[in-house]
This record gives C-alpha cells, sequence and structure tokens, in this order.
C-alpha cells in the first residue's frame, strides 16, 4: 500500500487530509507542490480541468478533493472513522463541512492572502514552505506576476477581503456558541465537523503542528494582527480542538 498526498503546504485544504491520515494512523508520503507550477503535475495525475490540490494517490488510484478524500478514507479504511454511521449525525456532519469547506475555507484564504501578499518577504517562505530552497529566490523574481495572478483567480481585493472577513466572524461566532453548549459540533464525539472547523481556521491561530514558517508576531500585517486580537476567545475555541484532536 502506498499512499501520497500531493499538497501544499500552507494549504488548510491540506492540513484538513494530513490531519485525517494521521489520525487514523496511516502511512503516507506527502509531495509538495510549487504553487503555480503543479498546474502540469496535478493535471497528470487527475486527467481533469480541475488543478486544485489536495490530490491523494493510492496505489494508482487518484481521489482530488478534501471532502472527497475523507470520504474514500473512512470507506477504504474504517478503522477510526470521521464520518457518523448514524445517518441523522452523518447528514450533520457532512452539512458543517460543506459549510466550512465552501465559506470558511475561501474567506480564510482571501481575508489573509489580501494583507499578506503586500509583504513578499513574509509570504513567500509560506508559500514555498516543503520545497526546495531555491523555489524562495525564483519565487521572489516573479512575485509581482505571481501576485496578480493569485488576486485574480482567488478574486482577491479589498472589497471581497471585507467580505471574508465578516463571514469568518459569522462562522467563529457560531462555531464557539456550538461549543459553549456541547463538546462537539455533532453527536457526542469528535467527527470530521469539529476537524474542518479546526483546519480551516488553523491559519488564524497558527499552530506549531503546522509545516509552514508562521512569521513573528512583529512581521503579522497590523489589520490581521488587530483582528486576532478580537477574535483570539472564538479562535482559542478551535485551537482548543486542534490541540485535543491533533
Amino acid at each position: 500500500m502506498a499512499l501520497k498526498l500531493y499538497q501544499f503546504a500552507i494549504s488548510h485544504y491540506c492540513e484538513k487530509v494530513r490531519w485525517a491520515l494521521d489520525y487514523k494512523g496511516l502511512n503516507y508520503q506527502t509531495v509538495t507542490l510549487l504553487p503555480g507550477q503543479h498546474i502540469k503535475t496535478v493535471r497528470q495525475l487527475t486527467g481533469g480541468k480541475d488543478t486544485s490540490v489536495p490530490v491523494l494517490d493510492h496505489d494508482g488510484h487518484c481521489v482530488q478533493g478534501s471532502a472527497q478524500i475523507l470520504d474514500y478514507l473512512d470507506q477504504t479504511f474504517p478503522e477510526r472513522p470521521l464520518t457518523p454511521s448514524d445517518p441523522d449525525l452523518r447528514d450533520q456532519a457532512l452539512a458543517w463541512e460543506r459549510r466550512l469547506d465552501d465559506e470558511a475555507g475561501p474567506a480564510v484564504r482571501c481575508y489573509a492572502y489580501h494583507h499578506f501578499l503586500k509583504r513578499p518577504k513574509v509570504v513567500i517562505p509560506m508559500l514555498t514552505a516543503g520545497t526546495p530552497f531555491y523555489n524562495r529566490y525564483l519565487l521572489s523574481l516573479v512575485f509581482s506576476r505571481v501576485e496578480e495572478t493569485m488576486r485574480q483567480w482567488m478574486k482577491i481585493n479589498e472589497k471581497t477581503s471585507e467580505k471574508s472577513r465578516l463571514v469568518m466572524e459569522q462562522l467563529l461566532t457560531d462555531l464557539a456558541e456550538r461549543y459553549r453548549q456541547h463538546s462537539f459540533l455533532v453527536g457526542d464525539s469528535f467527527t470530521r465537523a469539529d476537524l474542518t472547523a479546526a483546519a480551516m481556521f488553523a491559519p488564524m491561530f497558527q499552530p506549531a503542528a503546522y509545516p509552514v514558517p508562521w512569521p513573528k508576531a512583529n512581521k503579522i500585517p497590523a489589520d490581521i494582527k488587530a483582528w486576532l486580537e478580537q477574535w483570539q476567545p472564538q479562535l482559542q475555541v478551535l485551537s482548543k480542538v486542534y490541540q485535543d484532536h491533533r
């Protein structure tokens, strides 16, 4: 059995899959790609037009997308399941996961990149984490073009960043309220819903286990630093989920 995870180290969707693989105690190899240069590799693996990561290669069988990979892992490696067996709880867990994937993931990415892309020396080591050292130099040479492409591709600008901030705040409010009343988002055990919630927001509370070089406090953009201070209580709720189960 050979499991390979094609990923960006910085991606919170990839962290979601890394966490699931680790949670199940599976041995796997990560293949960390450089954003932009990843397109050819992903197309060769999947044969499709979608060039997103993560992609899991299990002995030549490729599964793309974090939710689809979690489905596959629970079906193929049923020990320590992340999906509830009860149909109602299963639907609830999947509904939370979809909301977090569709709303939290893009919002965190847009808000963070809008500010960090203004600081090339800070963001380049994060984008190239896990790849050969020379990629830092190569990316720095073409960074203006990379920034332009990322902003166009992910629709990152002042307006979308502000909208993303509001989305994050609503989700954090809802999550904190749910965790105030219950130990888990669904049922009485850890599920893919909890995993997704903590993984999607992990870049904002910056856990040590995350495989990127987080910037020092004085390198964090002022707007993000102020926001992190304001929302620290809600982020700490998810940080505890991460600490307890990661």
